[in-house]
């Protein structure tokens, strides 16, 4: 399990019943978690007392019920400055789970020696992108998403990163990269976080069991003679880390990577010091 403990601004300080209660700076959201199964006693207070909760529906997808939480506010991780928002089905704009890979792939950056040229595919609201730009890499952030972009944008300025080398694109991930392995271009670096079902800007339909390994296969081929990292998230229910492990040791085989291996990515629960599984990741490095 590689565990996001450093955070200082956010925590999961309890779960049970299919919720966890979050603190998210001076905020504390009540929201829906698949993986809490489990039904506990609610000791803590803060159960009772949110400044936000999202209900989940029988229906499905759920409703925001707010009791005294901004519009927008800032976390921070490090030097970097999230904005936040709650916004579609329960989500704030971020990951904090994430984190675990941010500081994995960010000493890789650090002591390269060198120029570094990362690929941020499903890029979201910016937060890998962020952590490889305060790191020194200069970074090409693809998202289908117009609003997730500017979102990105926004956090990097909020990080003060505005000023690094960055390329912020709408496009749909495969056709970008189809058209990048034309152009002869070359990455140092992959990061992926695709999602389960998607669409492009075009309507474009993703599904990952059909389309994450030839995009994985693609990927490679965009890599340098001398890469540094290849890392893939995933949420998928089903999809198991030793999936990921599986798929980056067949497409990376000609690439020779010193280590490959994968798992669980998590959170620790303040209340009682266990850890909530939030996903799962493989990862490729070379020296």
């Amino acid at each position: 399990m590689w565990t996001a403990d450093s955070w200082k601004e956010y925590e999961v300080l309890d779960t049970s019943g299919g919720e966890k209660l979050e603190r998210w700076g001076d905020y504390l959201l009540i929201r829906p978690d698949p993986q809490v199964i489990w039904q506990t006693e609610k000791h803590l207070h803060a159960w009772k007392h949110p400044n936000a909760h999202y209900h989940r529906s029988a229906k499905g997808g759920g409703s925001w019920e707010f009791f005294d939480l901004p519009k927008t506010w800032q976390i921070r991780y490090d030097s970097l400055c999230f904005n936040l928002k709650p916004f579609s089905f329960k989500h704030t704009g971020l990951f904090p789970e994430q984190a675990a890979n941010w500081d994995w792939f960010r000493p890789l950056i650090r002591s390269a020696g060198r120029p570094v040229k990362v690929l941020n595919l499903f890029a979201y609201t910016g937060g890998a992108t962020c952590a490889a730009l305060e790191a020194g890499a200069s970074v090409t952030h693809v998202d289908a998403s117009k609003g997730m972009v500017t979102w990105a944008h926004e956090n990097a300025r909020s990080s003060s990163l505005d000023d690094r080398p960055v390329r912020w694109l709408v496009d749909d991930c495969m056709q970008f990269v189809d058209r990048e392995i034309r152009r002869g271009n070359k990455y140092d670096a992959v990061i992926m976080d695709p999602p389960s079902y998607g669409r492009g800007p075009k309507g474009e339909v993703w599904k990952i069991e059909d389309t994450v390994f030839p995009l994985i296969l693609k990927c490679a081929s965009l890599l340098s003679d001398t890469p540094l990292f290849f890392l893939i998230s995933s949420y998928t229910t089903g999809l198991q880390s030793g999936v990921l492990q599986y798929m980056l040791s067949a497409a990376l085989k000609a690439h020779k990577p010193d280590r490959i291996e994968s798992g669980e990515i998590g959170l620790p629960v303040s209340s009682n010091g266990l850890i909530l599984p939030c996903g799962c990741a493989g990862r490729a490095s070379w020296k």
